[in-house]
């Protein structure tokens, strides 16, 4: 049922993406608001030395994190996939680096679409943000999410 999960969540992803993206292709920073985010990400520009693989797998990743609410480890493996983006783990990397992501966010995000669409219970909630063959979010941010749902 996890990856069963994952792999239609992946492909919908891939597809939403696909059709509204203008991208070229654990545990982290402080938890700021959706808001902040959204301000921080315009303000900061990636440097000019900065590859343009670098630049474009950060994009990607910024689109995954504000779209489809991916945790970092989802993240890497979304952007390093042979079935994904193709970018190098170095490319990856940097853009696990540098995004300014709410990963608490993220993950309550997903939790409410996981009760919402699929009525799962809070226990099979957790389970699944938790997973390795599922979101891959942290124990800590699985719970924070469930502990934070309706």
């Amino acid at each position: 049922m996890k990856k069963l999960v994952s792999l239609a969540l992946v492909g919908a992803v891939a597809f939403g993406l696909s059709a509204c993206s203008d991208a070229t292709a654990e545990d982290s920073k402080p938890a700021t608001s959706k808001e902040a985010s959204s301000d921080k990400k315009a303000e900061a520009k990636p440097k000019k030395d900065v590859p343009t693989e670098h630049k474009s797998a950060l994009k990607s990743a910024e689109n995954y994190s504000d779209i489809m609410h991916m945790s970092k480890a989802a993240l890497f493996d979304q952007l390093t996939s042979e079935y994904g983006d193709k970018f190098s783990k170095d490319a990856a990397q940097y853009a696990i680096d540098n995004i300014d992501a709410d990963w608490n966010a993220n993950a309550l995000e997903s939790a409410k679409n996981y009760q919402e669409t699929m009525a799962m219970s809070p226990a099979a909630i957790q389970d699944q943000l938790a997973s390795k063959s599922g979101d891959k979010f942290t124990k800590e941010q699985a719970a924070y999410a469930v502990k934070n749902l309706d």
